[in-house]
């Protein structure tokens, strides 16, 4: 594990950019950036595409160590290069940006206790043996929660800390994301349940692991604010989980310690047909907002 790289997630001031768009969500991400679905006319297209969305951001003057302090790649994204280097390689290199990769492979149908397990990791330590290879640091995985179920949500925070110890095994830092669904009429309660199962499997890693949390943000305020103080997190992250972005932030800076990690909130407003100046205006006040709401 690169120090250096421990340290800034640890303790440096910024957020996490949310990069990690897969295949079941690319065209909506693109669709979003103005290039639709009638401009590629397969996979292979689409997702250079993507990566060009994802290099033009990468490679702004906004994308920077002093506001955004790590990023989170599909795996593609991985393999890809950025000016001759691997996109993990350029993100340190190039920007000091702590590079993650998103590992799941998508979630199972939701199920009778509510909640969305995560698919068989299929290829899990040859996919972290890349991973290392390509010099990342950590990794993400998501499951989703939409009932206040206690046996669900056990089983959703089970699962997530048992792939996590494979990471840990590997060398990386793994990203746990039980995300709550924000537009279920029990959030609050379910949260509650997924703080103390969150809890319960924290105080069991041995001294030596290391995790990080992403979680929706709270209905109560510094709800995980514990998790913020917990010898065995790196750091607590929030997903803006369909919020808008000014919400998102309002939201966020009311919870003490916890950074963001946002997808669609991030790119909210780039366009394919922006110029330069107009797209790296755009970033840059996005940046400026998410930091701002990070660091309160």
């Amino acid at each position: 594990m690169n120090a250096k790289q421990f340290e800034q997630m640890k303790n440096s001031k910024g957020f996490i950019a949310a990069l990690d768009q897969s295949g079941g969500s690319t065209p909506k991400a693109l669709k979003l950036y103005g290039v639709t679905e009638d401009q590629y006319s397969n996979e292979e297209q689409m997702f250079d595409l993507i990566h060009q969305m994802r290099t033009r951001i990468i490679k702004s003057p906004a994308f920077s160590h002093k506001k955004i302090i790590g990023a989170i790649l599909f795996e593609q994204t991985m393999d890809r290069q950025i000016d001759g280097k691997y996109t993990a390689d350029y993100l340190w290199d190039e920007k000091q940006v702590v590079p993650f990769l998103k590992v799941d492979k998508g979630l199972e149908p939701l199920d009778n206790d509510g909640v969305q397990l995560m698919k068989p990791i299929t290829g899990l330590t040859e996919l972290l043996t890349r991973a290392n290879e390509r010099h990342i640091f950590g990794t993400k995985m998501r499951s989703v929660i939409k009932k206040a179920s206690p046996e669900g949500i056990a089983r959703v925070v089970d699962q997530q800390f048992e792939v996590a110890k494979q990471i840990i095994a590997a060398g990386l830092v793994p990203i746990i994301e039980p995300e709550v669904d924000i537009n279920i009429p029990d959030k609050s309660p379910a949260e509650a349940i997924l703080r103390d199962e969150i809890r319960k499997h924290l105080d069991t890693l041995p001294a030596t692991a290391n995790v990080m949390l992403k979680l929706s943000l709270p209905t109560i305020n510094n709800l995980y604010k514990e998790f913020t103080h917990h010898p065995r997190v790196v750091r607590v992250v929030a997903l803006s989980g369909g919020y808008p972005r000014e919400k998102a932030n309002a939201i966020l800076a009311e919870n003490k310690g916890v950074i963001a990690s946002f997808s669609r909130a991030l790119t909210e407003g780039l366009s394919a047909t922006q110029t330069d100046e107009q797209f790296n205006n755009t970033l840059a006040h996005t940046v400026e907002g998410i930091y701002e709401a990070s660091v309160k």
